[in-house]
């Protein structure tokens, strides 16, 4: 009697190689979506006391007046090429913490406590590219055109570009510059992630019992990114704001420098200072990252 093997079909990409382009496409969606409201929130961080913006309708007219347009996509060439391998990376790990987690059984579900815990692992491994990326970001978006006061109180010209930013950076501060701020960025994305991932699977979830079929449609989908984008910022933004103005004055010699003078120019409103465009572009740029990202995985499990 003849025993048949039954050998189960092999995706013809790769579940980490799935995971890698699904997370760069996501990571585009994001940065084009969201980097206009990134400029304005970054600007409203940084800026000096007494300050020189009225509040995020103030600083876009300003920028605009004086830049134009693109004064608002500022910078963006850095997230644009970082942002989209970020992404890949992000979701590659979460995707493999995952199933770890499953112990081989991929038909496992997991609960939102381990969703969560795969989510921090993906942000800590996120941080170690997030610094130098964001830090680049933060010192072309709020440059003066006419140049800049380096840490020996000297002018400099202005940056040309990312290139010439990375560069005139680790030249003035050794490699390790372009990692300025690496302990808050890890103390920011590790919870930040957690977050992210729980409140989107847990709203998937929710979405799905909703439903009489069970099946997600785009709506589910964009209203599950969007408000996991929002959820993501509940435990990081206080972090955000001291890591921007860490990263973007070289005078400060510490986190806890930044903490006090921060503390000091506004008492704890400096801790959420550029709140609202953070949050205005957190649903958009996050509805557009994971829809990105699901159709992106729903097109290559076909194969």
């Amino acid at each position: 009697m003849a025993t048949l093997f039954l050998e189960e079909k092999q995706p013809l990409i790769p579940k980490l190689a799935q995971d890698l382009i699904a997370g760069t496409i996501g990571g585009w969606a994001q940065v084009v979506v969201g980097h206009p409201a990134d400029t304005i929130k970054v600007r409203l961080q940084t800026q000096p006391s007494p300050p020189i913006y009225n509040g995020a309708m103030d600083c876009v007219r300003k920028l605009v007046k004086e830049e134009g347009a693109q004064g608002l996509y500022r910078g963006v060439m850095s997230p644009l090429a970082g942002i989209g391998f970020c992404n890949a990376v992000m979701f590659m790990a979460n995707g493999w913490s995952r199933r770890v987690l499953q112990n081989g059984d991929e038909n496992k579900t997991l609960s939102i406590l381990e969703i969560g815990v795969a989510g921090s692992f993906a942000g800590s491994v996120m941080a170690f590219l997030n610094c130098p990326i964001e830090l680049l970001k933060v010192k072309l978006q709020t440059q003066d055109p006419q140049g800049f006061m380096n840490a020996h109180g000297k002018h400099e010209p202005a940056y040309r570009g990312v290139l010439d930013c990375g560069i005139r950076t680790v030249r003035a501060q050794g490699f390790m510059g372009i990692y300025r701020g690496m302990g808050v960025t890890l103390l920011r994305d590790t919870p930040s992630y957690f977050a992210y991932f729980v409140a989107y699977e847990g709203l998937k979830r929710v979405f799905q019992k909703v439903k009489k079929d069970e099946q997600l449609g785009n709506f589910e989908l964009l209203m599950a990114g969007g408000l996991s984008g929002f959820a993501a910022w509940i435990p990081a933004y206080p972090q955000d704001v001291i890591k921007s103005n860490f990263q973007n004055d070289v005078r400060y010699k510490s986190i806890g420098q930044v903490v006090k003078t921060l503390y000091r120019s506004a008492g704890p409103r400096a801790f959420v200072n550029g709140l609202g465009p953070t949050l205005v572009r957190a649903f958009p740029a996050n509805a557009a990252t994971f829809y990105a990202y699901e159709m992106a995985m729903d097109f290559m499990k076909r194969f």
